[in-house]
């Protein structure tokens, strides 16, 4: 006998929307949906188990009288819609998996004493974005030409990464939820977030961005911890949204990476916007956005280069590989210095196998086989 239960109709409607789906289409779909709306047939518990799966919803929400409230923890500005308030499901429950993996590792860095980070904050009531460039080089030990060395975009992003995470800065990289490919994050809805605090500070970047595109939000992130505000954001056409904060860690990113200085003394020699942006290995974007800020270009110039350069990319059909090593996928989704800490409480029997399983999202052989890769005698 199959136990039929009954469930408030708002409750199923509001999880369909919920996950990003609209209601006529997840009917087609799913057809025996209308038989719950219209009372004609109540689900089933093991029909409501595979709904909540389907909608990535805990089970025990569908139960309640009234849809919760859901509030983001940081603010998630847009460039189109500054104000807005909520973001795709998946967008959502990756915030509040970084922020668990965030309180997790604060309680384990100061039960083993670790002091807290004098940068974080430390130019809150600043307006000086020259002297926040300078101050996160200095702290991260890079130069102002440190970019140039480089022969790709990909060796740039790598190194300005380990020298973040040397720093005791958390960075993942990844575009979907946690593990699951179906559950993707669309750049245009998220490039990055960050969430600041003075002990494990955390920063997400969106994967399926260009490496160029990446280290530019990765710097945006660092000015977001340097003056101590957690965000989120979608960085649309580059541009940020008009929110105070936004626009001062855009000059700060900008900075960082294209000093004025240097990128005013470039520009006079040749006005190429893409061997400038193979000097400076940020994206030709970032390059043209630069030029519209110090005036070298028009607004309509950048807008002209923008939607050229992209119409370009897709031209190119640039097919990405399929597959890939699964473990160095992981490395970069977790972060290597996440995943150490981690290991090194598995280790000291301060954190049991089950709970590093959850913390991580691999289980069993599979988080064996990544640490015995990357940490065992290590």
């Amino acid at each position: 006998m199959r136990t039929q239960v009954n469930i408030n109709n708002n409750m199923i409607t509001w999880a369909i929307e919920r996950a990003g789906f609209k209601l006529q289409d997840f009917i087609i779909k799913f057809p025996h949906i209308e038989n719950w709306l219209q009372e004609r047939k109540p689900p089933t518990v093991k029909q409501l188990e595979k709904f909540s799966q389907k909608v990535h919803l805990p089970f025990g929400y569908l139960f309640l009288k009234e849809p919760p409230e859901e509030k983001l923890p940081i603010p998630f500005f847009r460039t189109n819609n500054p104000r807005a308030t909520k973001v795709n499901i998946n967008i959502y429950d990756t915030i509040l998996l970084v922020q668990k993996r965030q309180n997790w590792l604060k309680d384990y860095l100061i039960d083993n004493e670790f002091e807290p980070l004098d940068f974080v904050g430390k130019f809150k009531e600043s307006n000086n974005y020259f002297e926040i460039a300078d101050d996160i080089r200095k702290t991260i030990g890079l130069n102002r030409d440190w970019a140039s060395k480089f022969q790709n975009w990909e060796e740039t992003l790598e190194h300005l990464t380990n020298k973040i995470e040397e720093a005791r800065i958390i960075v993942t990289f990844n575009s979907v939820f946690e593990n699951n490919n179906s559950r993707t994050i669309k750049v245009e809805d998220c490039r990055g977030f960050v969430l600041v605090d003075n002990i494990a500070p955390f920063m997400f970047i969106n994967a399926a961005d260009g490496k160029a595109a990446q280290m530019f939000t990765l710097v945006h992130e660092l000015a977001h911890i340097w003056t101590g505000y957690s965000a989120g954001f979608d960085f649309r056409l580059m541009q940020p949204a008009n929110h105070p904060m936004e626009l001062f860690c855009d000059k700060v990113a900008a900075e960082f990476l294209v000093p004025e200085d240097s990128f005013n003394r470039s520009w006079n020699e040749k006005k190429d916007i893409k061997q400038l942006a193979r000097h400076f290995k940020v994206s030709p974007i970032v390059i043209a956005r630069r030029a519209l800020d110090l005036e070298k270009i028009t607004k309509t110039a950048f807008f002209e280069f923008y939607n050229d350069y992209i119409d370009n990319l897709k031209t190119k059909k640039i097919k990405q590989a399929s597959g890939g090593d699964f473990y160095a996928t992981a490395k970069k989704r977790l972060s290597q210095t996440f995943a150490y800490h981690v290991n090194q409480a598995v280790k000291t029997n301060k954190l049991l196998f089950r709970d590093a399983y959850k913390l991580t999202g691999l289980k069993g052989n599979t988080y064996n086989t990544f640490i015995n890769k990357y940490f065992i005698d290590k």
